[in-house]
């Protein structure tokens, strides 16, 4: 028996499920009702991505430490698959980290990821800094979601557990809310 695929249970967390729930995340990161800071990073060796581009439709950035960390896999994995899902509400996801593109590329081939992957490389985290969500102890970012609205507004945020996939019922629920 298989399960529906649209079923909204996608939430997959570790013992601490405590911290997956609500929008609990640090002080700093970036707050709910703020315009997204704008950005161009590079998603492969001879292009980049402007948030600006994508101004009229919802957006999930998936900030996530490093490709090949613990964690990271799975939690890539989980929005490949809910690609259609997200889709459903014209959002375009993108995963973002302090990686090189070089990285970004095998990483998203080793795992046949369908959605960007941009590079926060150099200067190293600037806009995960500019989100709130720069861990500068070990120099990656948190494992944060942002989902930003057709006009860039922040609707959504959550800054799990950096050893905890945060799922993605959250993310679908504030697309919900968007198109509501």
């Amino acid at each position: 028996m298989h399960a529906d695929p649209y079923q909204r249970n996608f939430t997959i967390c570790g013992p601490a499920k405590a911290d997956c729930e609500g929008t609990q995340h640090p002080e700093n990161a970036r707050a709910v009702g703020a315009s997204a800071p704008g950005f161009t990073l590079y998603s492969s060796p001879n292009q980049t991505v402007s948030l600006s581009d994508y101004r009229g439709q919802p957006v999930i950035l998936a900030f996530y430490p490093a490709d090949w960390s613990p964690v990271c896999g799975s939690q890539m994995a989980l929005y490949n698959e809910l690609l259609p899902e997200f889709q459903r509400y014209d959002a375009q996801l993108f995963g973002i980290s302090v990686d090189s593109v070089w990285c970004h590329t095998a990483f998203a081939d080793d795992h046949t990821l369908q959605f960007p992957l941009l590079a926060d490389f150099e200067p190293k985290g600037e806009v995960a800094r500019s989100y709130g969500v720069y861990r500068p102890e070990d120099g990656t970012s948190e494992r944060a979601l942002f989902v930003l609205d057709t006009e860039g507004m922040i609707q959504w945020n959550h800054v799990a557990p950096i050893d905890v996939n945060p799922g993605a019922d959250g993310v679908l629920n504030a697309l919900e809310e968007i198109e509501t």
